[in-house]
């Protein structure tokens, strides 16, 4: 838990709105962000950031201390999310229905975000990113940029892990190929 947090969050609990605040301000750009890559656009996004905190705003007194704030606040927005673009939550459960038991998740331990030095290859990686289904972005945005572990993306996604496990392994495959093609059209070129 970041630094002052948990004070912010206790204070925040009785009602002191300055404390909120300060919760609102150490969340608001991933809770933008991840808001932004479900449903594609930035007025919508902004909407849905005011209604997670609102809504977290008001259930803050029955939040337990025993999650972490940061997943229970990305919960609330993945749930609004899912409110807004019923089509994630049919993605989440096609992709949850499609698991099998034969599938292994096989980490090559790559972060795609990370792994690109080339500025010209992370723009290409970023839309390439944005053009994934949005349970995928949700996915990739929650795990390589936010740093979350599968058992956080898990809750936050309510997905049981092997679903996360597996959007994670397709949104790579899918991303090592964009990127292997757009290497060969470098080539080419």
């Amino acid at each position: 838990m970041p630094i002052g947090e948990k004070d912010f969050i206790e204070r925040a609990k009785t009602g002191d709105d300055r404390a909120f605040g300060e919760l609102v301000l150490m969340h608001q750009s991933f809770v933008f962000n991840l808001a932004l890559r479900a449903v594609g656009d930035p007025h919508e996004a902004e909407d849905l950031v005011q209604d997670a905190f609102i809504r977290a705003w008001q259930a803050l007194p029955r939040f337990r201390a025993d999650a972490k704030f940061s997943t229970w606040l990305y919960r609330i927005v993945v749930n609004l999310c899912y409110n807004r673009r019923p089509k994630l939550k049919q993605e989440q459960e096609f992709l949850s229905m499609e698991e099998n038991e034969e599938f292994i998740f096989q980490s090559d331990g790559i972060n795609p975000i990370i792994e690109v030095d080339d500025k010209e290859l992370r723009t290409c990686l970023h839309q390439k990113i944005d053009e994934l289904p949005a349970t995928q972005k949700m996915l990739i945005q929650l795990r390589y940029q936010q740093e979350l572990s599968y058992e956080d993306i898990s809750e936050v996604m309510q997905m049981p892990m092997g679903t996360v496990k597996t959007g994670l392994f397709r949104a790579h495959a899918h991303l090592r190929q964009e990127m292997a093609r757009m290497e060969e059209m470098a080539w080419v070129k």
